[in-house]
């Protein structure tokens, strides 16, 4: 059982290094532009460089794990972004720390797959249902986290390094995150002699590419005649890697992504509500940050510490879903979803400061973290073993992806009305709060799809497949 625990510890110890990376930067982008002298399209690609590599990379990396060796390509990938965080902590240069950036965030993507992968194959039952209510925790704190520890490291000035340090601290950590996973993690399986599937690497990385660039520089560029193009030839692109995926399929090759597993109602439908729930958290803390520091005049330490009542919140739904009766906890997604629409709705009309604004964030907290564990558990329980990579790349690459467009569309609306910012402020809030109740309703109807499960209490939503990791076949259709 201890040697479990460490497995686990270290599995979400490498997630939240990751996702602390993606805010952190933020916090820290002032002080980068003033140390290095960069301009502000040099200072967008240390920024979003980051993002766009791990974004594109992810399902590769998911398919990696299942082709090479799931602890492999997560010691791989903590390896790259260890050595990745090194070489940006000693940039010399723009270019240098862009070229850094780039680097760890596909080793990120090689990484954070394995994460999920590790606790479907390794976990089950109420055990894999607190590993997974402890992931959703991890990937939301590691995101304010970044918020808060970029602004108290930057302000610290450690040894007059300023900036340096976000990047430093990751070294020790992965160093030591290394030599426990060699020791606790699970030996690899040997190799079934399966190939990865290139074509589809490069279709896949091509159609995120050519999305995610014009959403992450659009919104600062004005959204010129390039991002539209951008984004209108990513959907022949995503065309082409399906065609592809099915060409791959039909010759009885292995594909990037088992193209069944999407087109499962279950699947697609809980895909689409967790995009759309997420796609408002990240938002959120975007336009949350501009609010309260230049609509209210506080400090980014205070905008920071005003949302830990959502992540203490958040935690809470990993203990409390496997307590829960089964026909309570097969609704328990949809509920969650409409408290959290109630409590952005609430925070948009009373324009919350202060001890109200803690109090709806954690009731936001709460509604997010218990519909994310839930629906993790209605994709992990309904899909055998076998679709663990399937899983972990669609999760993860739906997060990242609708992360992005939430920050770029809500982002817009809100930066569109900032010359009135409680009023601005009131009209996204209003949004986030329509978009989770389209996520509720999204949610209710994947759950129409979804096999009804026995056995203990919970067990709807938390229980594995019975289906042996070989097999192929799905079931609750």
């Amino acid at each position: 059982m201890d040697r479990k625990r460490w497995m686990l510890a270290a599995l979400l110890t490498g997630q939240f290094m990751v996702n602390i990376d993606v805010a952190i930067v933020n916090v820290a982008g002032p002080a980068i532009r003033d140390g290095l002298r960069t301009s502000g399209g040099e200072l967008q690609f240390v920024i979003s460089g980051y993002t766009l590599a791990y974004a594109m990379l992810l399902i590769t990396g998911a398919r990696l794990g299942d082709t090479r060796g799931y602890k492999r390509m997560f010691l791989l990938g903590l390896a790259g972004f260890t050595l990745a965080s090194l070489a940006c902590g000693v940039a010399p240069a723009a270019t240098a720390l862009i070229i850094a950036r780039v680097v760890q965030g596909a080793a990120g993507a090689v990484m954070v797959p394995q994460v999920l992968s590790g606790i479907q194959l390794h976990f089950s039952g109420a055990a894999r249902a607190r590993a997974q209510g402890l992931l959703v925790l991890t990937m939301s704190g590691g995101a304010v986290a970044g918020q808060v520890f970029g602004g108290v490291l930057v302000s610290a000035n450690l040894l007059g390094l300023t900036w340096r340090p976000i990047f430093l601290i990751n070294v020790p950590v992965g160093v030591a995150l290394l030599v426990i996973g060699l020791r606790c993690l699970p030996a690899d399986q040997p190799s079934r002699g399966r190939r990865l599937d290139l074509g589809g690497v490069v279709a896949l990385s091509a159609a995120v590419l050519l999305a995610i660039v014009p959403l992450v520089a659009g919104r600062e560029a004005g959204w010129p005649v390039w991002t539209w193009v951008s984004l209108a030839a990513s959907v022949p692109m995503m065309a082409t890697f399906v065609l592809w995926q099915r060409r791959v399929a039909s010759r009885g090759g292995y594909p990037l992504l088992n193209l069944h597993v999407v087109a499962r109602p279950m699947v697609s439908w809980t895909l689409g509500a967790l995009a759309a729930a997420t796609g408002t958290y990240f938002a959120m803390l975007f336009v949350l940050a501009l609010y309260l520091q230049q609509g209210l005049g506080r400090s980014p330490l205070y905008s920071g510490l005003a949302l830990v009542s959502w992540v203490a919140a958040f935690g809470i739904a990993g203990p409390l879903l496997p307590r829960l009766p089964a026909p309570v906890a097969r609704h328990a997604a949809t509920a969650a979803y409409v408290i959290l629409a109630a409590a952005y709705l609430g925070i948009g009309i009373s324009h919350a400061s202060g001890a109200p604004l803690v109090a709806l964030l954690g009731a936001g907290g709460f509604g997010l973290g218990t519909g994310f564990a839930a629906q993790l558990g209605r994709l992990t329980s309904g899909l055998p073993a076998a679709y663990a990579p399937d899983v972990s790349g669609l999760v993860n690459t739906t997060s990242q992806l609708s992360g992005v467009v939430g920050v770029a569309v809500f982002g817009t609306l809100y930066l569109g009305l900032a010359d009135r910012p409680a009023s601005a402020f009131a009209v996204v809030m209003s949004a986030f709060g329509v978009t989770s109740l389209v996520a509720a309703v999204m949610t209710y109807a994947a759950g129409r799809r979804a096999a009804p499960a026995t056995g203990s209490p919970g067990a709807a939503l938390l229980h594995a497949d019975v289906t042996s990791p070989g097999r192929h076949t799905l079931h609750g259709r």
